[in-house]
């Protein structure tokens, strides 16, 4: 069963097309899109940039004034998939914490 891969091989990665992909999904989650970051009730919670052939994200650990960033590298529809679910996990949490 190793071997089952039928000869597909995965789209190659396009850094731009995700990047777009990944502001729409944030503007879906009800962020408010200003400069390279989006913010919750003034609050900037998430910031993407490119990088090349990759996507250099920056998401907060809590809602504060002074915010301690987590840093997420987006360099493949997995790891794009992965950012947006740890998103609405945070999201979620910060919705339940008010």
């Amino acid at each position: 069963m190793p071997d089952d891969d039928w000869g597909l091989a995965p789209p190659p990665f396009n850094a731009e097309q995700s990047l777009l992909q990944l502001q729409r999904a944030m503007r879906d989650h009800k962020l408010s899109a200003r400069g390279k970051g989006f913010e919750l009730r003034g609050k900037t919670v998430v910031e993407l940039e490119l990088q090349g052939e990759a996507i250099a994200a920056r998401l907060v650990r809590r809602l504060a004034a002074t915010p301690e960033w987590d840093r997420f590298t987006v360099k493949s529809a997995a790891d794009q998939r992965k950012l947006i679910d740890e998103v609405k996990r945070r999201l979620a949490r910060w919705t339940d914490e008010e």
